[in-house]
């Protein structure tokens, strides 16, 4: 079962800033109604070594070498057996091939033996996975087992501050403020509606603010609450 985190008590948000937020949240769901998970999988455990590997290398790198994995094993007891090298080999286009080729060995095992070959959803057995911080247990827990997250990579980090929505100086404190600003109900889809419209709408180089559809009216270098 899940292990809910205890609640913080919730900072206290100026009407302003909640009222940008629900606009932004209807942006997002005009543009993004459906939110397909980026990365391909079939089963919780599929998704954990593609998010793995997706730490400094973009989806769509991380979805041509899988399937090559995925074909030499895709569940734990199969990638246990895998030497370490072997993997490194498949993975190495999504770089830093020797730290996630020995993470996703190590946690397949870890798996196998200490959770029954299932993938633990709560958040304190993910993140002791080799291999797995909070982000990544937060996008296993929210698009594997429809827990209520929110992660938060470098990505929405920068649309957060962008947008006036966090201050944070860190991703840990921009998911916190934007936690206390949306609805949990809302985080799981969020997140990857936010992932989408900085795609299409809002890149870290070459943007143009004025022609953003969020921007244009909330670019801000700050946020106060």
């Amino acid at each position: 079962m899940a292990k809910k985190a205890s609640k913080a008590a919730r900072p206290r948000l100026s009407p302003a800033l909640r009222a940008k937020a629900a606009d932004i949240q209807r942006i997002l769901d005009e543009l993004f109604p459906e939110t397909p998970i980026p990365l391909l999988h079939e089963d919780a455990y599929t998704l954990l070594v593609a998010v793995v590997l997706s730490a400094q290398c973009t989806d769509v790198r991380v979805n041509q070498i899988t399937p090559i994995l995925f074909a030499r094993a895709d569940n734990p007891a199969d990638m246990a057996q895998v030497p370490v090298e072997e993997i490194r080999q498949i993975i190495l286009p999504c770089g830093l091939s020797p730290a996630k080729s020995k993470a996703i060995s190590g946690l397949s095992k870890i798996i196998l033996e200490k959770h029954g070959g299932q993938v633990p959803d709560s958040f304190e057995e993910l993140e002791k996975l080799p291999g797995v911080g909070h982000k990544t247990a937060s996008v296993v827990m929210s698009q594997a087992f429809g827990h209520p997250a929110f992660p938060v990579d470098t990505h929405i980090h920068r649309l957060a501050a962008r947008w006036g929505l966090s201050s944070g100086k860190n991703v840990e404190q921009t998911e916190r403020d934007l936690k206390a600003l949306f609805p949990e109900e809302s985080w799981n889809k969020l997140h990857l509606q936010i992932i989408y419209f900085g795609r299409a709408y809002c890149p870290a180089r070459g943007h143009k603010p004025e022609e953003c559809p969020i921007c244009s009216k909330y670019f801000s270098g700050g946020v106060k609450k």
